[in-house]
């Protein structure tokens, strides 16, 4: 309903006016005011839409009033109603932001015509604040899409280099600052809360969620300026936790890894977050790397770091005897040494505990290694061990025995026939029923190409196939290829054929013509 304000300080062209436009507008909701100090107290209190306003008035004139009016409200329409046709007057209402005007005395048709004026304007203006709402939740979806994509290739593969700025860009974060990773394991049943976590951590516009893997939620954490790193690390961790408060879990655990100066060194403050879940049955429920006990002898620490790195490519790969003489290289080092025989199950137990981790981002489901019990001596150790290592082996060979020989196959023709959608890794994921990680390992193994870069290519050849017709604007030709803000793909395309579409389709017209 519209609410439309009346201002003269006449009762009978007030009265006049107000019975024209009930008659021919009988759901507007009308108010009038005899004078312009009357005009402003009625727009603050009951906010109307539109205002006809008189311009010579006794006291405040009508284009003070406006001025006053406008100050609290922005939104408000006015029309210009006066009986001086004057252009200075119509000039200080146009810099006020009158709309129209009308000249006193004004035939009825004059003034439902303004009003029919009004209510397009207003319709126009309602339909493009709809298509700016659609185009903007379309690139917030997009956006969601890009966020956790660039997560779990920074983390677990890479990110192409023509992608990298411009997404790190689109996510508004500076990434010259510290980073660091919080690994959040959730337990069974907590997927849920997976939304809210994102939104918390969107609202304050600070870090990137990655996709929610099994137990274990990445999160990348940047440095806010002015804050230590461990009192930032341990309020989000404590925002989180409360989260699972509200979903009456009490199985959840927050790992902190090692801050590092850029995002090319994130994987390591990733690794080291999930050493830091290893215990979870401190009283705080989060853990920093940096608060794991460390090993009596700067040797020691060196070569399991070393260990650690060999460890990450090995399970990937599936070299289990070289994970096996890893594993059984470092008790043996232990033994050596006369160390406490559980200060070296507590090490064993981290190796295991990573291999299992580089399991699980590779979609084999494998539960958490634990010793049945406190070894009483390095052999019982080393037996058992060898047991939870030929399990593990067991598991990671059953799953890729049940690999199709053709999902990449399938994967590529999905994403040549899909590439004007929001393709993500879940996306891809769902269709072959493969880890979203892992399916980012396989692509690049066995196709030397990032599925990005694919997918970035399917979409540039088509966008090439569209520049040939000259009727589409690059903004349609944006969106059909999959791209939500015409700008990226501007930038996108430059980077892959040295010219900007608009040269391209120069050239491409060009040769046509001739």
């Amino acid at each position: 309903m519209v609410k439309l304000l009346i201002v003269d300080d006449e009762p009978i062209e007030r009265d006049g006016m107000q019975a024209i436009l009930q008659k021919n507008y009988p759901d507007f909701e009308f108010r009038q005011a005899k004078n312009g100090k009357l005009a402003v107290e009625i727009a603050e209190d009951w906010n109307p839409d539109w205002i006809f306003m008189d311009i010579m008035m006794p006291g405040m004139t009508g284009l003070e009033a406006i001025e006053q009016i406008q100050r609290s409200n922005e939104e408000v329409q006015f029309v210009m109603v006066t009986a001086f046709d004057m252009f200075d007057y119509a000039r200080q209402a146009i810099k006020l932001g009158v709309k129209d005007y009308l000249l006193k005395p004004s035939k009825a048709s004059e003034i439902v015509a303004t009003v029919g004026k009004l209510l397009e304007q207003q319709r126009q203006k309602e339909q493009e604040s709809a298509v700016r709402r659609q185009e903007q939740d379309a690139f917030q979806r997009a956006l969601s899409i890009v966020e956790t994509d660039v997560v779990t290739q920074l983390l677990f593969d890479h990110v192409h280099e023509v992608h990298i700025d411009m997404l790190v860009e689109m996510l508004e974060i500076q990434s010259e600052n510290e980073q660091f990773v919080l690994t959040v394991l959730i337990p069974e049943g907590g997927e849920e809360a997976y939304s809210k976590i994102k939104e918390n951590i969107r609202r304050q516009g600070n870090a990137w969620v990655g996709a929610l893997y099994g137990r274990q939620l990445p999160i990348i954490v940047f440095r806010e300026a002015g804050t230590s790193f461990r009192s930032q690390a341990i309020k989000l961790a404590k925002e989180i936790l409360d989260i699972s408060k509200q979903h009456s879990q009490e199985d959840w655990f927050v790992g902190i890894g090692i801050e590092c100066s850029s995002l090319e060194e994130i994987r390591n403050s990733y690794q080291k977050s999930l050493i830091a879940t290893m215990d979870l049955g401190i009283p705080s429920k989060y853990r920093f790397y940096s608060d794991v006990p460390v090993l009596d002898k700067e040797s020691d620490a060196a070569f399991i770091k070393q260990q650690e790195k060999k460890l990450f490519d090995y399970v990937r790969q599936g070299e289990w005897e070289c994970i096996d003489q890893i594993v059984l290289d470092l008790i043996r080092r232990f033994e050596q040494q006369e160390a406490n025989v559980l200060l070296a199950q507590q090490r064993a137990l981290e190796v295991l505990w990573i291999a299992s981790r580089v399991m699980e981002e590779m979609g084999v489901e494998a539960a958490a290694p634990y010793y049945p019990v406190q070894a009483q001596d390095y052999r019982q150790l080393s037996a058992e061990t060898r047991q939870l290592l030929e399990g593990m082996k067991q598991l990671y060979e059953s799953h890729c025995g049940r690999l199709e020989v053709d999902k990449i196959h399938q994967i590529k023709q999905y994403i040549r026939e899909h590439s004007h959608e929001d393709i993500s890794l879940d996306t891809l994921a769902r269709r072959v029923d493969l880890s979203p990680i892992y399916i980012s390992k396989m692509f690049k193994e066995k196709l030397g190409v990032n599925y990005i870069e694919f997918l970035t290519v399917c979409r540039m050849e088509r966008a090439k196939k569209l520049l040939a017709d000259p009727q589409k604007s690059l903004k349609e030709i944006s969106i059909d290829v999959g791209y939500h803000e015409p700008n990226y793909f501007s930038k996108v395309f430059k980077k892959m054929y040295e010219m900007s579409p608009k040269e391209y389709r120069k050239t491409l017209l060009g040769i046509k013509e001739e």
